[in-house]
């Protein structure tokens, strides 16, 4: 989630072990029975980082520095996430003076789903639940369900792309770098 300064708000509530069901395992370990589901932080860092080029970069090569500082994401952290944005041709980077990245293609065309995927591999997979011990007793359980809810997300989530994201953000009165910066078009 993008803060008000243009920077990653990535609150987390804490809650206390008792307020919540789970169950004890050899060790200490407390799982609990619930969990809200969460983005990686790495996926997080590379939405906002992708938000801020789309955003405030203007078509124009932004350095990782900048967009660390804006984003309050560490830089060498942010360096090896657009890495693998770049492999996956979702940025460009420019060497050099005047250098830095630029999104590989228009921000309706990056969807978020992209983004994600790019890192955390396909949505599918990472949904799939982990077959029991006892195979019989997989019989029972409803494994239709992770495909059901993989391609729900899937789907949503290809519909939100940059421009999307940049769209809401003008509309929420995010501030820009420049208050007058164009668009980033193709």
């Amino acid at each position: 989630m993008v803060g008000a300064g243009g920077g990653c708000s990535l609150s987390r509530k804490r809650v206390p072990d008792q307020a919540l069901p789970g169950w004890l395992l050899s060790g200490g370990v407390f799982v609990h029975a619930w969990a809200p589901m969460r983005f990686s932080l790495q996926v997080q860092y590379a939405i906002c980082g992708s938000f801020d080029l789309a955003y405030n970069g203007g078509g124009a090569p932004v350095q990782i520095r900048v967009i660390s500082e804006r984003q309050a994401i560490p830089a060498r952290y942010l360096e090896q996430i657009f890495q693998r944005l770049r492999r996956a041709g979702l940025i460009q980077s420019k060497r050099g003076p005047g250098g830095g990245y630029t999104l590989a293609r228009a921000p309706e065309e990056i969807s978020l789903r992209e983004i994600i995927e790019s890192l955390e591999g396909p949505l599918a997979e990472g949904l799939e639940m982990a077959s029991p011990d006892d195979v019989s007793q997989a019989v029972f359980r409803p494994s239709f369900v992770w495909g059901v809810i993989a391609d729900r997300l899937e789907d949503a989530l290809s519909e939100i792309s940059l421009d999307t994201l940049c769209k809401q953000a003008a509309r929420a009165n995010l501030r820009r770098v420049h208050s007058d910066a164009p668009m980033y078009f193709i």
